[in-house]
């Protein structure tokens, strides 16, 4: 057996998000169902339209700053915190004043 390594082509859309518009496309249907949500709620187009572009905005700069934000802020509230404080050695904390330290 070598220790060469094996090359494998990866075509580059496999590593790329699946966008529409330049927003991901969970991030974009959400827009829109908010956005027609909005509409159906006031009867009014201009309410529907602002909603869907500010969340459309939003969508393009979470998509832009990271792909996976969305799944990382509905996977954090599934999980819980795992903290021991016995896992940590007891420490002292000494305070020290312009006179000298003081225990």
């Amino acid at each position: 057996m070598t220790n060469e390594p094996t090359f494998h082509r990866v075509s580059k859309s496999i590593n790329r998000p699946l966008t529409i518009w330049g927003a991901e496309r969970r991030l974009f249907f959400l827009a829109a169902i908010m956005g027609a949500a909005t509409f159906n709620f006031f009867a009014s187009l201009v309410s529907g339209m602002l909603m869907f572009f500010a969340l459309y905005g939003f969508a393009r700069w979470a998509t832009a700053r990271d792909t996976q934000m969305l799944r990382v802020l509905l996977n954090s509230s599934r999980f819980r915190t795992h903290y021991d404080p016995f896992r940590r050695a007891p420490f002292a904390i000494e305070r020290r004043t312009s006179h000298g330290p003081v225990r």
